[in-house]
């Protein structure tokens, strides 16, 4: 390239005025260029601090289903976040309990000064039995051979990890459960605030042609009254039911866990939700399908081991032992003190045996049996409190079902009554006050259709959890 350059130079190419840049023309090529290049270089900027946030823990503003809200808190909810934590602990304190077979390695260092050392006769000389500065440096390892309370650490460790996830498996059940019917509560209060949204529009167009009609003398002033009335009645539900989503969002927020600046929009099918209501009520309940039935089992298992410790109470305590001492004398002073070590070691078996303890280990026993037997006694009461549950369940989701399927019928009567009678009104034939109580009537029953779905929805839940049907698998 250098080569050109000097070439041209040499030739007087490069100094001609067609080889002179025009500045202005460079200038705007390359504004142009950049200009071009700015969603290039703006997207590739974006694009990691997009692909952060979508990744993040504190999502923005999403429609969610209500398969993704139950995941979303089955991950982020306090309490099953809580309960992880409580099963980190367990796993640590079960650890903690099980290091006592390990070795265990000691050391300890100590130094003394006698005022005043031991004296004795021996014939007739005055002899001393200790030097007066003392010191000694002790390294011990002890090995526990049998131990029973290690013993029941370790045969306990196993149901003390079983109760933990059944404990964790309890939480997800209620969190999935409460978070269901959170969503169901939010979501057919806004269809509630839809309809009342709807019977606002008719309304003030029935309060508007009822105006329009007084103020032409075709009737008196009742009929729009009765509408400004019913007009205001309508505004204040409308008002209770926003502040009421407001309330119930803020809830459903708290059980998943999500951030509170989101929002939080909640996406639902209802000819799905409608279809989705139905169950099979002739299944057959099974007691062993129940979380609390099965954490009363693994109770019952570690009340058993209980049992056996307080009667390996009787067994002795073996353990194995390995020391070494080195000591330290000197009468002189602490200068002189480290000069010699006298070492010691020694090697051993301990085994302990307490032989009575005021019946204490009898009592004990008798406690611990006793304690079974109690905890059986609930273990029963339980399942009839289950079989009690499940049948209220079940009585309660058939009846929700009765209502749901009759204000479904009702609910297409009332639609035609009110389209008759205001047709009839429009005519000239019904008085207002047929329209009003039409209008009524069809409101509340629209209301009554969405709480009976909500109710059965719930209901449905209810009787799932009762027969221990909840699937806690995101």
């Amino acid at each position: 390239m250098n080569a050109s350059v000097e070439s041209l130079t040499s030739t007087g190419l490069l100094h001609s005025p067609q080889f002179i840049p025009n500045t202005k023309s460079i200038l705007t090529t390359y504004m142009k260029f950049i200009t071009k290049l700015k969603p290039l270089l703006l997207g590739c900027l974006l694009s990691p601090a997009l692909a952060w946030a979508q990744g993040g823990t504190s999502p923005a503003a999403t429609s969610l289903t209500l398969e993704q809200c139950v995941d979303y808190a089955l991950e982020n909810g306090a309490a099953v976040e809580n309960v992880l934590l409580n099963e980190a602990i367990g796993e640590r304190e079960i650890r903690a309990n099980l290091s006592g077979w390990y070795p265990q390695i000691s050391a300890s260092f100590g130094g003394s000064y006698n005022i005043k050392p031991q004296q004795f006769p021996v014939g007739d000389q005055i002899v001393t039995s200790a030097q007066r500065y003392n010191s000694n440096l002790l390294f011990e390892a002890n090995q526990n051979l049998f131990n029973s309370d290690l013993l029941l650490a370790s045969k306990a460790a196993r149901f003390s990890r079983l109760q933990l996830d059944q404990q964790i498996t309890n939480t997800k059940i209620n969190t999935v459960v409460e978070v269901s019917k959170a969503f169901y509560d939010v979501l057919l209060t806004q269809e509630q605030y839809r309809i009342l949204n709807v019977n606002l529009v008719r309304q003030e167009k029935q309060y508007n042609d009822a105006r329009s009609r007084y103020e032409v003398g075709l009737v008196d002033k009742t009929d729009y009254q009765r509408a400004a009335i019913t007009l205001a009645n309508i505004r204040s539900d409308i008002k209770r039911t926003q502040e009421g989503i407001k309330a119930k969002t803020a809830y459903l927020k708290q059980l998943m866990g999500y951030p509170i600046e989101s929002d939080l929009d909640l996406v639902y099918d209802y000819e799905l939700m409608e279809q989705t209501v139905l169950v099979d009520t002739a299944t057959v309940m099974e007691f062993a399908n129940r979380i609390e039935l099965q954490q009363l089992q693994t109770q019952r298992q570690l009340l058993e081991l209980n049992t056996a410790y307080n009667k390996w109470s009787y067994l002795p305590t073996v353990s194995a032992f390995i020391n070494y001492n080195s000591q330290y004398y000197s009468s002189a002073g602490l200068e002189d003190l480290y000069n010699k070590a006298y070492p010691t070691s020694v090697v051993g078996l301990r085994v302990s045996l307490p032989i009575f303890q005021g019946m204490r280990r009898v009592q004990n026993v008798r406690i611990a049996q006793l304690q079974e037997e109690r905890l059986d006694v609930a273990i029963e009461d339980t399942r009839k409190a289950i079989n009690t549950e499940y049948q209220a369940a079940l009585a309660n989701y058939k009846a929700d079902y009765t209502d749901w399927r009759t204000l479904q019928s009702n609910l297409e009567i009332a639609q035609e009554v009110y389209d008759i009678i205001k047709l009839q009104y429009d005519e000239g034939v019904k008085a207002y006050v047929d329209l009003v109580v039409a209008e009524s009537e069809l409101r509340a029953t629209q209301i009554n259709y969405y709480n009976a779905l909500y109710n059965l929805l719930a209901s449905k839940l209810d009787y799932q959890r009762a027969l221990g049907n909840i699937d806690i698998n995101p």
